[in-house]
């Protein structure tokens, strides 16, 4: 090579190292996919229903499959009459349904996962609260342990959602020009 030829690689160097990383994510996105067939998914799908029978969790677990490389599984509560109507007449009562929560994993386009609660709601009452992502994971990262996690992570959020009262509320402080108080020191505490 030329000294010339030398020079322009080295401008280029830092391009050159951008260009190779998106190729390799590029590679990475196909692995993964192929990953979610080759048997994460029926991993997801086992793990979820033998929690379900260990517990005795009244769960159902669907699987869509509508779209390749966006697929998803979710663990659902089901639906049921959330104890409270709204009254139509002196005669009639509507019930208000209650969606119980779930946990989904779902595929993303590059191929990891996204692992979210979708929280309790009652129909009628109010907006559904966004679901909370757990995290996004690749393929490799979604073995037995953080399933159970992630099935903890939803018990625990679904629990409070239930048992929700002002003990699960920050307490917010009112006045004037608090965020420059000082730091209370672990003595003052």
């Amino acid at each position: 090579m030329d000294k010339n030829m030398d020079n322009i690689l080295d401008d280029y160097a830092g391009l050159r190292g951008k260009v190779q990383r998106y190729m390799q994510i590029l590679e990475n996105t196909k692995e993964y996919r192929e990953r979610w067939y080759s048997g994460l998914k029926d991993l997801i799908i086992s793990e979820l229903e033998t929690m379900v029978k260990v517990t005795g969790l009244n769960g159902k677990i669907e699987s869509s499959d509508k779209v390749k490389h966006l697929e998803y599984i979710i663990l659902s509560l089901g639906s049921e009459e959330s104890g409270i109507s709204e009254i139509v007449n002196e005669k009639t009562e509507k019930p208000l349904i209650k969606k119980n929560g779930s946990l989904i994993y779902q595929q993303l386009f590059n191929g990891k996962v996204q692992v979210m609660i979708a929280f309790p709601y009652i129909e009628g009452f109010g907006d559904p609260a966004p679901p909370k992502v757990i995290g996004i994971y690749r393929p490799e990262e979604i073995k037995p342990p953080f399933l159970i996690r992630h099935m903890e992570d939803f018990i625990r959020e679904i629990t409070q959602w239930e048992d929700f009262d002002d003990d699960d509320q920050v307490v917010k402080k009112i006045g004037f020009n608090l965020q420059n108080l000082p730091t209370p020191t672990a003595s003052e505490e």
